[in-house]
This record gives structure tokens, C-alpha cells and sequence, in this order.
């Protein structure tokens, strides 16, 4: 299947469209940073990383909306301090801009955090993003105890890069994230690229707190299916917490070096069965963000 075939795949599921958590739209001087650092195959890409998709805003919303995504994120994620707000304002405007988009905020541990989180969540973002790789911050920072108690409280789901791939980092792998768990059980929290490369632990961790699920970022796509492959005897558990709500597609669009397809098709050769499909590209994100609000 290629992107033009996106459509009659969730049609023939007898789904309205995609919903998919792991976007990203970036104010311009970011994106193009972004850009140049997969290009130079930085520090923290390590390997050849083509965009795929290097196109302006509008273009990438219109491919998106060719694909039958219905329902996005636009995930921004602040590596230092005093980018969090403005980050925040510029995602929360194009939210509003963009039909389907769901409003989308982040932090980092930095003085008068809680004070913007606060009024990113009055703005009405319904979701946050954490990098802990390109952060390179601690989960466990004094500052951010009372924002995680807030989203907890409030149940807003936070999509965190907690796991090591593409390159591990200080605070990346499952133990600084199930730190964070043991002190806020409740938090709602969406793992990026499933934690690869340490998918069982990560799986356990989904298993183990109600409020913890996986995005399918990346993960069985032919490009990181040679990086760091889903072990094939965790299938049985993949397939019983995407049924139990706990798998949402993501893709990384548009920061990828294959087309948006290639992650749908490592779904469907994963042969779960098309109720999973349902759910994980699109019953479960429907399950989180009332749908209604979401598109």
C-alpha cells in the first residue's frame, strides 16, 4: 500500500478516517533546526534520516487530510528554558487554525512552569509531549511534581519520548519512567516508539498502571525493523493491550524517511486482526479525546 491507498484501508475497516497521536508542527526557525540536525545525522539521530515529507504547513495538513487523518496532534517539545511558552502559544494558534487538530502544549522544569501549563490547559490543550532524550532533563525534577500532580488530576495525556532508541540518553529507558510512575500512578501517559528499544519493559509498565498506553511510532516500519525490531513473542500482549485501549497509532509525520503508508502496512503485517486495527487507528484514540472535541 502506498499513501494514495491510505483511504480505502480504513474504509474497508468501515472506519470515518486515522487518528494518529504522534504528529508534529513546529514553529518555522524549529522545524527547520529540526530539520538540519536529521539531515547532518546529529547526535541524537545517529543514522541516515531523510524527511520524506519536507513540505510547508498547509501541504503537509492537505496530505494529511488526502490520507484521511481526522484526528492529529501537533506535537512541539522544549529542550531548554523559556521555550515552553512560546512554543506552546504558537501550537495552541495553529490548533485553532487547523480542523482536526488537537490542541497540543509542553514544558520543561524551569521557574513558573506550573504558571504556563496552567494556562496552556485554560487555552484548552488537550495534550502535552515530553522528550526526555532531547530534553535531557529528569522526570523526576522538584519543578515538575506539581505539573505531573496537575495533568494526573486533570487526565490530560503527556506523549513522552521515554525510551532510548534512537539513541539513549541520561534520562531516557524504563527505569527513569517507571520512577515517575511509582510517584504519579495516575498519570495518563502515551509511550513514544513504544520505549523501543526495551519494548518488554514497557509493555509491563502498560500492563501494570491503567492510565499507561503506547504509540506505534516508527515501530515495524522496514526502516526501524533494522534498527531495533518488536520481538516477535511479545505479539500476544501488543495484541491484548491495543484491544484494552492501550496502542494508539503514531507516525512522526512529517519527520520520517519513508512514506506515511509504510507505517500502516507494518500493522497489517503484524496479523492481529482488523478488530485491533480499529482500535489502534482509531477506537482508541476516540476512547481518550472525545472525538467530538478532537475533529
Amino acid at each position: 500500500m502506498n499513501d494514495d491507498e491510505v483511504p480505502g484501508f480504513w474504509r474497508a475497516l468501515g472506519l470515518p478516517g486515522l487518528a494518529d497521536v504522534h504528529v508534529h508542527f513546529l514553529p518555522p526557525r524549529m522545524l527547520r533546526r529540526v530539520w538540519a540536525h536529521f539531515d547532518s545525522a546529529g547526535p541524537l539521530v545517529g543514522v541516515e534520516w531523510p524527511i520524506r515529507y519536507r513540505w510547508s504547513d498547509a501541504e503537509r495538513v492537505a496530505h494529511l487530510d488526502k490520507l484521511g487523518v481526522r484526528a492529529f496532534t501537533a506535537l512541539a517539545y522544549a529542550h531548554r528554558p523559556d521555550m515552553a511558552a512560546d512554543l506552546n502559544a504558537w501550537t495552541l494558534a495553529f490548533a485553532r487554525d487547523t480542523p482536526g487538530c488537537l490542541p497540543s502544549a509542553t514544558f520543561y522544569p524551569e521557574p513558573g512552569v506550573l504558571d504556563y501549563v496552567t494556562e496552556a490547559l485554560s487555552a484548552g490543550a488537550r495534550v502535552f509531549k515530553l522528550h526526555l532524550q532531547v530534553g535531557a532533563f529528569d522526570p523526576l525534577d522538584p519543578a515538575l511534581t506539581p505539573v505531573f500532580g496537575l495533568l494526573a488530576d486533570a487526565g490530560t495525556p503527556i506523549v513522552i519520548h521515554a525510551g532510548h532508541a534512537p539513541i539513549g540518553a541520561q534520562y531516557t529507558g524504563p527505569e527513569p519512567f517507571a520512577a515517575l510512575l511509582a510517584r504519579h500512578p495516575r498519570l495518563t501517559a502515551i509511550v513514544a516508539h513504544m520505549g523501543s528499544p526495551n519494548y518488554a519493559e514497557f509493555l509491563d509498565l502498560a500492563l501494570s498502571y491503567d492510565r499507561v498506553a503506547l504509540d506505534t511510532t516508527m515501530v515495524f516500519t522496514p526502516f526501524f525493523d533494522q534498527l531495533v525490531p518488536f520481538p516477535s513473542d511479545e505479539l500476544a500482549r501488543l495484541r491484548d493491550l491495543g484491544l484494552a485501549g492501550k496502542v494508539l497509532l503514531g507516525s512522526d509525520f512529517p519527520n520520517i524517511p519513508y512514506q506515511y503508508a509504510d507505517q500502516l502496512n507494518g500493522l497489517i503485517n503484524l496479523d492481529l486482526g482488523d478488530e485491533w486495527l480499529r482500535a489502534v487507528c482509531w477506537g482508541n484514540f476516540a476512547g481518550l479525546f472525545t472525538m467530538e472535541r478532537a475533529v
